[in-house]
C-alpha cells in the first residue's frame, strides 16, 4: 500500500468527516505520517478538493445508481483515483488505478471490484461524459467545470458578469506561492533573500510590500529552518501584509486590532514600531491569543497585549485613544479558496447576518480612533456587500471620518483575493 496515497486519504476523510481546514489537515498528517513525498500529497489533496464537485459529477453519471449511496470512504478513493487519471501526468492510469484497488483491500474491504471497475469506466468513457451547457445554464456549467457551489457563482456573476466570474473560478483553483514576511527587526528583506538562497531555497521578493518574500521554487523544510525557529520571517500572503502596512503603524502608537486571531496582521503592525507603544489584539477565542503570545515571542515583539472580548464589545478605556485601528472583520473568505478550496463547498453561509455581523464591528472599532487617526477595514473576501458596499454605508452615517483609500484585489493577481479601505477621522 502506498503511504503518499495513505496520507491524503487520511486528510481528506478529516476535512470531509470534521469539517477541517485543508491547510491543518495536511500539516498534521505529514508530521505524523513522515510520507516519503509530502509534494505528490498536497498535490494530490488540492486537486480532489479543488476539484470535487467535477469529479462527483463524472462518477454519478458512471455508476448506474448514482453517487448517493456510496459511503463517503468508498467515494473518497473513488475521487482520488479519478482526479489522477485526470489530471496527474506523473501518474500511469493504471498505477493509479491499481493503488487506488490496493488502497480499497485495506480501508473499505470487499469494495476493491467496485472501485476497480469504476475507475476502469473512466478510463473508457471519460471523454464522452459532457459538461452541462454553459449557453442553456452557465451557473450550472461554471458550478460544475469549476467545483464552486452555485450560489457563490450566482453572487459573482451578479456583482462582475459572467466572463469575470468565470476568471475568478478560475484563479481560485489555481495554486499560490508561499508568501513570507519579513522581520525588520532581524534584517533586510535582501539580507533574508540571499541567506536563504544561500541554503539551497528558491525565493525572490514580493511584488507589492518591501518585506515580503516569495517561495517561487524549492521550499521544503523552510518552516523548520533556524531561520523561522529564530523568528526572522512569518508565513504571511502578501494581500494580508498590504493590510497592515496600509494601518501605517508607527513607534509610540496605540494600536486596536479588533479581529486580530491568528495574528499575523497583528504582528506585522507591531515589527514596524521598534518596541515603542502598544498593539492591543482582541479575539474571542482564548486560544487564539494565547497562539500570538507564543508567535509574539518567537519573532521577538513585547509590546502586544491581548485581551479576550468581541469586536462588537467597547474596552471603554481605550475609547478615542487608538492612532491606528484594524477592523480585519469575519467574512466570506470567498478570496481564500485557493488556499482552502473547502470554502468553495459551504451551503449553510447567511451573508445577511455576517454583513451585520461587520457592521457592528466597525461602528464599534470607530469609536477607538482618536482626531486624526486611522481605521483600517479590511476582508478577505471578493463580495461588494461585505466590501465597498460596507464601507460606503459607514461612511455615509459618519461624517467625522473620510475616505483615503479603497482597493479590491482579486485572487490570482499575485496575491489571495481581499479588501483594504483606509479611513482617517477628521481632527474636528
Amino acid at each position: 500500500m502506498d503511504f503518499n496515497r495513505k496520507t491524503a486519504y487520511e486528510v481528506l476523510m478529516d476535512v470531509e468527516t470534521n469539517q477541517s481546514y485543508s491547510n491543518l489537515a495536511l500539516n498534521n498528517f505529514i508530521e505524523k505520517n513522515q510520507p516519503e513525498n509530502p509534494a505528490f500529497v498536497r498535490e494530490l489533496v488540492y486537486g480532489v478538493l479543488e476539484n470535487r464537485i467535477l469529479l462527483d459529477y463524472y462518477l454519478d453519471a458512471l455508476i448506474p445508481s448514482g453517487i448517493k449511496k456510496v459511503k463517503s470512504r468508498e467515494l473518497t478513493l473513488l475521487r482520488m483515483g479519478i482526479y489522477q487519471i485526470m489530471s496527474m501526468e506523473s501518474v500511469p492510469d493504471y498505477a493509479a488505478i491499481h493503488e487506488s484497488v490496493q488502497l480499497a483491500r485495506k480501508l473499505c474491504r470487499g469494495r476493491e471490484g467496485f472501485i476497480n471497475g469504476v475507475l476502469r469506466g473512466f478510463q473508457r468513457k471519460a471523454s464522452g461524459v459532457s459538461l452541462p451547457s454553459k449557453e442553456a445554464d452557465p451557473v450550472r456549467y461554471l458550478s460544475v467545470k469549476y467545483s464552486a457551489v452555485p450560489w457563490i457563482v450566482e453572487l459573482w456573476i451578479k456583482a462582475y458578469g459572467l466572463e469575470k466570474t468565470e476568471k475568478l473560478l478560475e484563479a481560485s483553483n489555481g495554486r499560490p506561492l508561499l508568501s513570507l514576511r519579513v522581520n525588520l527587526k532581524k534584517g533586510s528583506r535582501e539580507e533574508l533573500i540571499e541567506k536563504l538562497s544561500a541554503e539551497g531555497f528558491q525565493v525572490e521578493a514580493g511584488r507589492h510590500s518591501n518585506r515580503v518574500i516569495l517561495v517561487t521554487g524549492k521550499g521544503s523544510g523552510i518552516l523548520e529552518h533556524e531561520f523561522f525557529r529564530n523568528g526572522w520571517f512569518s508565513v504571511q500572503d502578501e494581500a494580508s501584509v498590504m493590510a497592515a502596512d496600509t494601518v501605517g503603524a508607527k513607534p509610540g502608537y496605540c494600536v486596536v486590532d479588533v479581529c486580530a486571531a491568528p495574528g499575523g496582521k497583528t504582528l506585522a503592525m507591531a515589527e514596524t514600531m521598534e518596541e515603542q507603544g502598544t498593539v492591543n489584539a482582541f479575539d474571542i477565542y482564548p486560544h487564539k491569543l494565547t497562539l500570538i503570545e507564543e508567535q509574539a515571542k518567537r519573532v521577538g515583539i513585547g509590546i502586544v497585549k491581548t485581551d479576550c472580548r468581541d469586536g462588537r464589545t467597547l474596552c471603554e478605556e481605550l475609547k478615542g485613544k487608538a492612532d491606528c485601528v484594524l477592523a480585519d472583520v469575519p467574512c466570506s473568505g470567498l478570496g481564500v479558496i485557493r488556499r482552502k478550496p473547502e470554502i468553495k463547498y459551504k451551503e449553510d453561509v447567511d451573508l445577511p447576518e455576517l454583513v451585520q455581523r461587520q457592521k457592528e464591528i466597525l461602528e464599534n472599532a470607530s469609536k477607538y480612533v482618536k482626531p486624526g487617526g486611522t481605521l483600517v477595514y479590511s476582508t478577505c473576501t471578493v463580495n461588494p456587500d461585505e466590501n465597498e458596499l460596507q464601507v460606503k454605508d459607514f461612511l455615509k452615517n459618519h461624517e467625522e471620518f473620510t475616505l483615503e483609500s479603497m482597493n479590491q484585489l482579486m485572487p490570482g493577481e499575485e496575491t489571495d483575493g481581499f479588501f483594504i479601505s483606509k479611513m482617517i477621522r477628521r481632527m474636528n
